[in-house]
């Protein structure tokens, strides 16, 4: 029963890294123990933040930046990690876009590109890195897959996104596929459906210019927990789906929402 929660040793390729809950991930692996890898489209950003966080929590955090929605991008980018390491133990696939506008005005380059990242680029990115994730996966120890989906997969979005929604139910059906086909490979896949955390996606939503540094509290107060999320509850989860703990646990989409999905009814009534 002795470290049933640890990652030592693992290496990890955390997709969309360089900021919100993807750097949240990669920050709780990196001080557990993991060696982590990140990507993100821009190289600046991305490598700033492998830097920054390596001299913050020690360990190996390496950038890779890349364009995951498309075939090309995803292909370069496993090359690429390839030439470092030849296994992966944990996949986190958290890269992710959104766009936003009014039902009568939304684009068809508002569908296609978030549905290219969040959902085909998933999928292509998986389908790419299974020689890596199998190299060393065994029944007593299996390599991991966890997506990265939404609350707003799972309920209607506050805002006019309405491609994001569909995008991640997607993702949380394609992780109960993955799983179905992967889990006798010893390649075990699950879901986070994160609720509000402090993020630039989320602080672009609600009027903060996507500035991570403003007063939360007002959103927090219709959490039922009375906050966002912190850096420790998403990697927390993340830490648990990617130890021994987690290791019987499959094709799950688990919520990470201070009980938003959950309480909210009883919470808003009460």
């Amino acid at each position: 029963m002795k470290n049933l929660f640890s990652i030592q040793g693992k290496v990890a390729f955390v997709s969309g890294g360089s900021r919100g809950i993807g750097e949240m991930i990669a920050a709780g692996f990196l001080a557990n123990g993991a060696t982590v890898y990140i990507s993100s489209r821009k190289a600046d950003s991305c490598n700033a933040t492998a830097e920054r966080l390596q001299g913050e929590y020690g360990g190996r955090c390496m950038s890779i930046p890349g364009d995951l929605s498309s075939l090309d991008g995803i292909q370069s980018m496993v090359e690429r990690y390839s030439e470092q390491q030849d296994h992966l133990d944990i996949l986190v696939n958290n890269a992710g876009v959104s766009w936003g506008a009014p039902l009568e005005e939304f684009p068809e380059v508002g569908w296609d590109k978030v549905m290219d990242t969040n959902v085909k680029g998933v999928f292509f990115l998986t389908q790419k890195m299974l020689p890596l994730l199998e190299k060393n996966a065994t029944a007593e120890d299996p390599s991991r897959v966890i997506n990265i989906g939404s609350v707003d997969g799972l309920q209607a979005p506050a805002f006019e996104t309405f491609s994001y929604g569909p995008s991640k139910a997607a993702l949380h059906h394609l992780t109960r596929n993955l799983a179905a086909h992967l889990t006798q490979r010893h390649i075990i896949c699950n879901a986070i459906a994160p609720g509000p955390f402090p993020t630039w996606m989320l602080s672009a939503g609600v009027g903060g210019g996507g500035d991570t540094d403003i007063d939360w509290s007002g959103l927090g107060k219709h959490n039922p927990r009375g906050r966002v999320g912190t850096p420790e509850d998403i990697a927390g989860l993340a830490i648990f789906l990617s130890s021994r703990a987690g290791a019987y646990t499959v094709g799950e989409t688990i919520t990470c929402d201070g009980g938003l999905v959950a309480c909210t009814r009883s919470f808003e009534t009460s």
